[in-house]
């Protein structure tokens, strides 16, 4: 019996940690992207074109962003009308959803930069714009979370099902169309210009993944948490027994796993600047 909780406590420690610590090593090369996409921005002459479409970006993402904290607001005060007392534990996650909302229509709508593109057309590789360990650990986790959703659906409620598989597929949706915009649209023409579009890319294709993958693992730790304490009540045999701790075990590592990811998120809400102090 000591053998077998021992063993229970690896699993559960492995479980716990393992995806958490996957996903901080890809952010955190994520990042290391991040920085020699901005010192390829400093290292280019500024011009006018540039700087002109920077600022209009950097407008247009705190516009829509202050709108996601609008949203957040009010469907704050929504869980106050709905649920009285009760929305208490609700105001955190209700917030959040709002502003990640904010930062996938900012980077979903952001205007076309209006420089001479290249003729012929070319077009960057997904591969160049972020990691596609990164892009793919999104979809499946809203996959993994719509699929724990629909599972749970007579547990949950109409209501609560519903509002588990609108958070995440809406923000995987939107993390899609900011993604395909910035693939689709085709590089400038000229040289000095081209580093600042490729920082810009790289800046929208990380804030859209992070943004899908918190809204998607964050609810999934929630789910998983649920299933375990309602089968916990139902368990009879020792071997059934192992389940509540497995969806303990991955409920918390979702949970640890989107508020790594959020982590990252903050250091890429920064806009693209360009400066060109390594030209002084």
């Amino acid at each position: 019996m000591c053998r077998v909780g021992r063993l229970i406590a690896v699993v559960l420690f492995l479980a716990l940690v393992a995806p958490a610590a996957a996903l901080a090593r890809g952010w955190s090369r994520a990042s290391e992207r991040r920085a020699v996409a901005a010192a390829a921005v400093e290292f280019v002459p500024v011009t006018s074109t540039s700087t002109a479409h920077l600022n209009r970006q950097a407008t247009h993402a705190s516009r829509v962003r202050k709108l996601g904290f609008v949203l957040a607001v009010a469907l704050v005060v929504t869980t106050v009308l709905l649920f009285a007392e009760a929305s208490v534990f609700l105001w955190v996650p209700a917030f959040a959803v709002g502003l990640l909302a904010g930062v996938l229509l900012a980077e979903a709508t952001r205007p076309r930069p209006r420089w001479a593109v290249s003729s012929p057309a070319r077009r960057p590789r997904r591969g160049e714009q972020i990691s596609l360990w990164l892009l793919w650990a999104m979809r499946a986790t809203v996959a993994g979370e719509v699929l724990t959703a629909v599972l749970l659906a007579d547990d949950l409620g109409t209501a609560r099902t519903a509002v588990a598989l609108a958070v995440p597929l809406g923000g995987w949706v939107l993390a899609e169309v900011a993604l395909l915009r910035a693939l689709v649209r085709p590089l400038p023409a000229e040289g000095a210009d081209v580093p600042v579009d490729e920082a810009q890319r790289t800046w929208t294709a990380h804030l859209a993944v992070a943004a899908a993958t918190v809204l998607a693992v964050l609810p999934l730790g929630a789910l998983l948490l649920r299933a375990a304490i309602d089968l916990d009540d139902r368990v009879t045999s020792d071997g059934a027994g192992l389940l509540p701790v497995a969806l303990v075990a991955g409920g918390f590592s979702a949970l640890i796993a989107g508020l790594v990811v959020a982590g990252f998120l903050m250091t890429w809400l920064r806009p693209v600047r360009q400066t060109s102090h390594a030209l002084a």
